[in-house]
């Protein structure tokens, strides 16, 4: 594809040293850069990508997207916003891919895994073949995939669509994220159905502000063809009334799953089961293959996941890490319970400080036992995300043991039976994340390990 046709999709306020070259590959990473790739210089968290174009250069780069001229002699394109014009270019590059593949997304802050991977159960039962991207699994033709962003970055995600398309499938269902839509990963991307779970706090350190939260998610509408609201919330409400023209729900539409045999336990799935359930049949899907789809899925990994080795007290574990989907999941393991509720939790490092202390107050008021410990630190000292979290609880009783495996182990050797132990935050993640690096940490087999030792 010539460069010229990148030229007009993508408008640049300036192109310098224009030449007619062959663009063969697009990358924003060096290490992917090849002979006749248009590399886009993409600023990072970390690194700016215009500091590693001469490398994509010497890779064989044969022209950059920039925001600023570097001093290269290659075609360069200078943008606003290389991010947002790497999207464009690649929706370009890949054939505009969501034409022919029915994308079903769905966003919000909780719920978006499970409601992705029952929409998912549903459209494999009714036969659209569909490809998934969430943050625990990818499937391309029926195939795992390795995983990466939660929502790719544009040159993957369009680069997934294209694959999906040459492996058969006809259908994708994706999460799609508010920070994504912020960042432009998104642009191109048609969506013939997108649900909207809820919107409750977190991502304020990426964000800033709940308004700010509630544009980028309603940002996304704007490429959908048809919009599923949850109006169980505020934020759902005020979404479907900006809207208009929704297809809106309830947790408490019992006409939506009449004679579901749902296996999934607890208000919120509830929720999500319905979620899914409307999105399909805004697809067209038959009422028996929304059925067959939703009672397929006997669970989804970290989402209420049951860990049983044959003890005689409960023991779930949750991605829940924020105020809200605590509440949820707390709520619901209760009603398990013939005895305690007992909680492990935390809250990550370099992420949205201001809930900490709310996390910590909900918690103290929903368990009869809180172990608070080290979620996914990062660069963070435990010991003072603890403090936050602790904040205004300071007598609340919440226990402190910054050890993940030690925190854990203490809930599930003081478990009595009939007792429910929840241990949240991480879900089916494998690796804890530590100022030092990543370290391999999987909840569920830390649970499993002692409790076979609890047993023996």
């Amino acid at each position: 594809m010539n460069l010229e046709r990148f030229i007009a999709a993508l408008g640049p306020g300036e192109v310098l040293r224009r030449a007619s070259v062959d663009i063969r590959e697009l990358a924003y990473d060096t290490r992917t850069v090849r002979p006749g790739t248009l590399f886009f210089s993409v600023r990072g968290a970390r690194v700016d990508g215009h500091e590693l174009a001469p490398q994509a250069a010497a890779a064989g780069a044969v022209a950059l997207v920039v925001e600023r001229p570097l001093a290269l002699d290659l075609p360069q394109l200078v943008v606003a916003d290389t991010r947002a014009a790497m999207a464009t270019a690649a929706a370009l590059f890949f054939g505009d891919p969501t034409r022919e593949l029915d994308v079903a997304g769905v966003t919000g802050t909780n719920g978006k895994t499970t409601t992705a991977f029952l929409l998912h159960a549903i459209l494999k039962a009714a036969g659209l073949r569909p490809g998934l991207l969430t943050n625990i699994e990818r499937q391309v033709g029926g195939e795992s995939q390795p995983l990466g962003l939660n929502t790719p970055e544009a040159i993957d995600l369009q680069r997934l669509f294209r694959q999906m398309l040459a492996a058969g499938d006809r259908s994708c269902v994706m999460e799609a994220t508010s920070i994504a839509q912020a960042q432009g990963r998104l642009v191109g991307t048609r969506f013939a159905v997108l649900v909207f779970t809820n919107l409750t706090q977190d991502h304020l350190d990426f964000h800033g502000t709940m308004e700010e939260y509630f544009a980028a998610k309603r940002a996304l509408f704007a490429q959908a063809d048809r919009a599923v609201v949850n109006v169980g919330n505020a934020y759902g409400r005020r979404l479907a009334d900006e809207l208009g023209n929704v297809i809106a729900f309830e947790a408490d539409a019992d006409d939506v799953l009449d004679d579901v045999d749902l296996k999934l336990r607890g208000r919120f799935n509830r929720e999500n089961a319905v979620g899914a359930a409307l999105a399909a049949r805004a697809l067209g899907v038959e009422e028996d293959a929304i059925r067959i789809g939703l009672e397929s899925v006997a669970g989804v990994p970290g989402r209420f996941e049951t860990i049983d080795e044959g003890q005689d007290f409960g023991v779930l574990v949750d991605y829940a890490h924020t105020p809200d989907s605590l509440a949820n999941v707390l709520q619901a393991a209760r009603e398990l319970a013939d005895g305690r509720l007992i909680a492990v939790f935390g809250a990550g490092g370099d992420r949205d400080r201001s809930k900490r202390p709310l996390m910590g107050s909900v918690v103290a008021d929903l368990a009869d036992r809180a172990i608070l410990t080290s979620d996914n630190p990062r660069t963070e000292d435990p010991a003072s995300i603890a403090l936050e979290v602790i904040g205004a609880n300071r007598r609340s009783g919440i226990e402190v043991e910054l050890d993940r495996r030690a925190a854990i182990e203490q809930a599930l050797e003081g478990a009595r039976a009939g007792d429910v132990v929840v241990i949240a935050g991480r879900g089916a993640e494998p690796e804890q994340e530590l100022a030092t690096g990543k370290v391999p940490f999987d909840d569920r087999d830390v649970a499993r390990e002692i409790l076979r030792r609890v047993k023996a």
